[in-house]
């Protein structure tokens, strides 16, 4: 498969009052054509930060990439200037934002909000980016089209304001979109019909896509692979069926603690990760989970992990990873899921322990 994006070493930073906070650290990933990568972490982690910098929407200063690539195509864009960016962003990388209605014009028709970026990327006239739009709101799922691209944001509902900005970024043809929590404002009967538009239309017009979300519960059926962040850094990447059935860091094990489920024949709590992320204005010295991390032992504290390789495509950033740590295992509220995600998809449980 043939790479659209390649983030080498980047780490970003921000000046506060409070000092400076190191919100994004030596993050390497790659996306593949046609692929979805999901990043998942709490609030916090980075994740959002990450995406914003490869669309250059950080404000500098008080932000600044104090470091690193951001390879589209091949071409660095870390480099380009705002002038030079606006030709990429719209055309070339769109973006999804949580709230579609601070992200939508109140002043403006939904059909207007679709065609400018046609009209000022693909020179299209008005007449013609007006049926452009009228033929994205068809493509996602918005009923008499040529009826709603007359109106405004207020006069949609909240899953068809979602549908619409879906429709105003895809409607450039964009080769990555980057879609931030489109789905946490959304109750979990239109969350679901949302992600499975997404994967409708990626099938359709063969998009790579960046997925941010902090629950991975919305995970398993949306991505390809999944990146996991904690205090600015990825721990944990692999395919989603790596992920799900065979996690290895401690951090991705507290997340899959922590999803709800429906079928709560166990009368189990809900687990939760307990202690609160890392300050990024000092960051800790080792291991960035060490604190909050049960299994931890003297050398998270001391020395930071590397990245150990578990598959071709699974990594993770753990000392229990290492030839000489002690086995361990996944807590039993992580293996009761796993059994539970096994069942449900026909899936085989491939931890057998910490190693």
């Amino acid at each position: 498969m043939e790479k659209i994006l390649e983030v080498k070493d980047l780490s970003v930073s921000f000046q506060t009052y409070g000092g400076e906070v190191q919100a994004v650290r030596n993050v390497n990933f790659d996306l593949y054509k046609g692929e979805t990568l999901a990043i998942v972490g709490e609030s916090g982690s980075g994740k959002s930060v990450t995406t914003q910098t490869i669309m250059k929407l950080i404000p500098m200063p008080p932000g600044k990439i104090k470091s690193g690539q951001i390879l589209f195509e091949g071409k660095d864009i870390v480099p380009l200037s705002d002038k030079q960016m606006e030709k990429v962003r719209g055309k070339e990388i769109s973006m999804i934002f949580q709230d579609p209605m601070t992200s939508l014009n109140p002043t403006m028709k939904i059909g207007r909000q679709i065609m400018e970026g046609l009209i000022k990327h693909q020179n299209m006239s008005t007449s013609s980016a007006k049926e452009r739009a009228i033929e994205m709101l068809r493509l996602v799922g918005i009923p008499m089209p040529e009826r709603r691209v007359n109106q405004y944001p207020h006069e949609f509902s909240g899953g068809m304001r979602q549908r619409a900005m879906i429709a105003i970024a895809l409607a450039a043809n964009p080769k990555l979109l980057i879609a931030d929590e489109p789905t946490t404002a959304l109750d979990v009967t239109i969350q679901a019909q949302i992600l499975e538009l997404m994967k409708d239309l990626q099938s359709k017009m063969n998009t790579s896509i960046i997925f941010i979300t902090h629950d991975l519960g919305v995970v398993a059926n949306v991505a390809d692979r999944v990146a996991v962040m904690y205090g600015g850094q990825i721990v944990e990447t692999g395919t989603v069926d790596e992920i799900f059935y065979d996690p290895r860091h401690p951090y991705t094990w507290g997340l899959l603690a922590s999803m709800p489920s429906l079928e709560n024949d166990d009368k189990s709590e809900l687990a939760a990760i307990p202690g609160t992320p890392p300050d990024l204005t000092n960051p800790p010295k080792g291991d960035a989970f060490a604190a909050r991390n049960p299994y931890a032992m003297q050398i998270d504290f001391e020395e930071e992990p590397p990245l150990f390789q578990i598959s071709e495509t699974h990594f993770a950033k753990t000392w229990l990873l290492h030839p000489d740590a002690p086995a361990v295992e996944p807590p039993d509220a992580v293996k009761r899921r796993m059994r539970k995600l096994s069942s449900t998809f026909d899936k085989p449980v491939l931890v057998k322990g910490g190693k």
